[in-house]
């Protein structure tokens, strides 16, 4: 082969990859605008890389319409197959490179207060280690469309709906019941589950004190009222009135960690569990995360280790299991199946 051929066919291998890219991008957002933006190229760019792959196929792979661009039923067939064919190439091009190696831009989707206590403070160490890479941060407490957003990896707490994602479980954290001591030294301490009822509870988000408190003792599970005069939707919103002393609070080990170590809140009950909340890593891309993904996975999960000694948390008294944190180990990430 000439270097003339040679140059032709390697210019049109990556005009195939430009157009893949270009319809995939185009099929999960919805918008040639968008897409756009993200490729840093003109609208009618990325519109002429599509319009060359379904000319060069013979075939309409996108409707457009003035508010929409969505698959055909051609389309949706291809971008199954172009989402996989670019994610073999750049699993292929990482595991040359290796894991120490690692380039591009992760897409992490997360909560604003979980991501800023608990995720964004282990960052430096883990860039330090992938000087390569760089991360991008989606931090919404909203369910966004995790596809369209372009996100490699979303880390969501508590229970997950059904869905299409790949799934890894990354760790669990108890809940606690907490208090300012400033609350307690004015209105007593509660001693067991019952007293709550005396008490002013924060109805919060998650354990929201609607159908009451459960606590578990000797592996009886029992659910006590609480009332309470506030009552806020975000587990950032619990502990901020549970500091100002506005009642009892339910929250996390992850999301009152700080207060805890700083003496501004204290953990109560602890000889009654309540159920830990698990934090899940989904993966948009299905079940084959990119080595990048895995990595990041693998080294959030190893950051959530527990700050307990011989199960005894900060400001609390001996307790069981309930002051203890735990993490997944490294697995191979399940499916979530959508419902029917």
């Amino acid at each position: 082969m000439g270097q003339a051929a040679y140059d032709l066919f390697t210019q049109r291998m990556a005009d195939r990859l430009q157009e893949l890219s270009a319809f995939v991008r185009t099929a999960e957002t919805g918008s040639f605008s968008r897409v756009a933006r993200e490729l840093g190229v003109s609208q009618p760019s990325v519109s002429r890389l599509v319009a060359n792959l379904e000319a060069r196929l013979g075939v309409t792979l996108l409707l457009r319409t003035t508010r929409r661009v969505t698959p055909t039923e051609a389309g949706s067939a291809l971008l199954e197959r172009a989402r996989q064919i670019l994610g073999d190439l750049d699993e292929a091009e990482n595991a040359v490179r290796g894991v120490d190696s690692l380039r591009g831009t992760l897409r992490i989707a997360m909560s604003g207060s979980f991501g800023t206590r608990e995720v964004i403070p282990h960052l430096p160490a883990f860039l330090a280690r992938h000087t390569q890479l760089r991360i991008d941060l989606v931090i919404s407490d909203r369910n966004e469309d995790l596809v369209a957003e372009g996100v490699d990896i979303a880390l969501r707490l508590g229970p997950l709906a059904d869905s299409g994602f790949g799934v890894r479980l990354l760790g669990r954290a108890p809940r606690l019941v907490v208090a300012a001591p400033a609350y307690l030294a004015r209105r007593g301490t509660p001693k067991t589950p019952a007293e709550l009822s005396s008490h002013d509870c924060i109805l919060g988000p998650g354990l929201s004190g609607r159908s009451g408190w459960r606590f578990a003792q000797a592996g009886t599970l029992t659910s006590f009222p609480v009332e309470g005069r506030v009552q806020v939707a975000t587990g950032e919103g619990a502990i901020a009135c549970a500091k100002a002393g506005l009642g009892i609070a339910v929250a996390s080990r992850w999301m009152c960690r700080a207060e805890l170590d700083a003496g501004q809140l204290v953990s109560i009950l602890s000889d009654y569990q309540l159920e830990s909340v698990e934090l899940h890593a989904l993966y948009p891309g299905g079940r084959r995360p990119s080595v990048k993904v895995r990595t990041f996975s693998d080294f959030l999960a190893a950051q959530l280790t527990p700050e307990t000694v011989e199960g005894k948390t900060p400001n609390s008294r001996p307790s069981g299991s309930s002051s203890m944190m735990s993490t997944a180990a490294p697995s191979k990430p399940t499916r979530r199946s959508s419902r029917s």
